[in-house]
């Protein structure tokens, strides 16, 4: 064989990048980049390299990471490969063995987990107050040295409020930083960072994204908080992949037109159902009657309505409220929320099955309670298939 015929170099990406720019941004799947004399001397001084390993950054998810913190309000973010993995990822770059965190009482399943089995086990001495006690949390914080206050911003499924303004100036006082799963609410209803929180993390799973489509997280804090996340995720792995982050993006585009009218119907399917006589409780932050009506006039974004979620109490127990989820036509009987379908499920054998009735009720859980996770469908549609489910039963 010739010298002439010897195969010549493959073709690269960049050969192929096109000279007007494109509106949809591509997904960037490569897991290695070229690498420059300063990019060398970047990861010899143990710097974090812009983009040099998968694991470590991708533009599509940096370009994702960017958009949520702009909603947030905050300095940078930074995703991780789900929910869970920005909640862990947070605690475990904020603690350290002989550290002190004081969270409430009402917060997500798995978290429960991770602060009861395995914080402890690692040495963290972790606390437990009511969400809405703000005494409780005034003795709870005071009663030592405390390094993280954690809460959500909407409690799950009770749909209550955190006073965050009054709990952010309790854990500066102390010293501590806030931290605040800003999932149920998202953005659109309820900023933490600008009301005192020192980070947000996210479910970008569920609103965010919105599609029923894509697990990822997101932790939105300052530059140093994120760079610092930034190295415990590269370290534990839980970093998110192009693809996903992609399907968040897709997702973001629609993000304040779909809060908008998923808020909507939820304020009008709330508002319905509190007028049958069987649904003994309706909890939604923008009804007059909603218990936490004082924080929500201090924490809700203006314009933010009260957010997509609406749970209910059935009059007739846990097992009515399972055959009104099984007769409803619209309504998706599945877990988790934000989708554009409407999701709906009964505590007592989904998010809280793992808790006696005696703990369910003691965390503000009723028997016959029904979490409602609005879609786009229209809300007169919505509300008669509640209320033919509801007659079925």
């Amino acid at each position: 064989m010739s010298e002439s015929s010897s195969v010549g170099r493959p073709a690269r990406a960049a050969d192929f990048l096109p000279r007007t720019r494109p509106v949809v941004p591509p997904i960037h799947h490569s897991v290695t980049y070229f690498l420059d004399d300063q990019a060398y001397k970047d990861i010899q001084d143990g710097g974090l390299v812009e983009h040099w390993y998968g694991r470590f950054r991708n533009p599509t998810v940096d370009m994702v990471a960017r958009e949520i913190a702009d909603l947030e309000g905050g300095g940078a973010g930074f995703m991780t490969s789900s929910g869970m993995g920005a909640i862990a990822t947070t605690l475990l770059t904020l603690l350290r063995a002989g550290d002190r965190v004081v969270s409430a009482r009402q917060v997500y399943g798995d978290t429960r987990d991770l602060l009861v089995r395995d914080l402890p086990a690692w040495g963290v001495d972790v606390r437990w107050v009511d969400a809405v006690d703000l005494d409780a949390w005034r003795r709870e914080i005071a009663g030592g040295p405390t390094r993280v206050v954690y809460a959500e911003t909407l409690s799950n499924p009770q749909l209550e409020l955190t006073d965050l303004p009054a709990l952010a100036e309790l854990a500066h006082a102390a010293g501590a930083r806030l931290v605040i799963d800003n999932t149920f609410a998202t953005p659109y209803v309820v900023q933490p960072l600008r009301l005192g929180a020192d980070v947000v993390v996210h479910s970008a799973t569920k609103f965010l994204n919105g599609h029923s489509d894509a697990i990822a997280g997101v932790v939105v804090s300052d530059d140093a908080i994120v760079t610092e996340v930034q190295r415990r995720v590269i370290t534990l792995g839980t970093s998110l992949g192009p693809y996903e982050a992609y399907l968040v993006w897709r997702g973001l585009q629609t993000f304040e037109v779909r809060m908008a009218r998923q808020t909507e119907t939820a304020r009008s399917l709330a508002t319905e159902l509190g007028r049958r006589d069987d649904v003994l409780a309706v909890r939604h932050p923008s009804l007059p009657g909603y218990p936490r009506v004082d924080v929500a006039t201090r924490v809700v974004r203006p314009g933010g309505g009260g957010g997509a979620m609406v749970t209910i109490t059935v009059d007739g127990g846990d097992e009515r409220a399972h055959d009104v989820v099984r007769n409803l036509q619209i309504g998706c009987e599945a877990t988790s929320l934000g989708g554009v379908e409407t999701l709906v499920s009964t505590p007592f054998n989904s998010s809280h099955f793992s808790l006696t009735p005696e703990e369910r009720r003691a965390a503000r859980i009723d028997d016959g309670m029904i979490r409602i996770s609005c879609g786009l469908e229209p809300a007169d549609a919505l509300i008669a298939d509640f209320g033919r489910a509801l007659d079925l039963t």
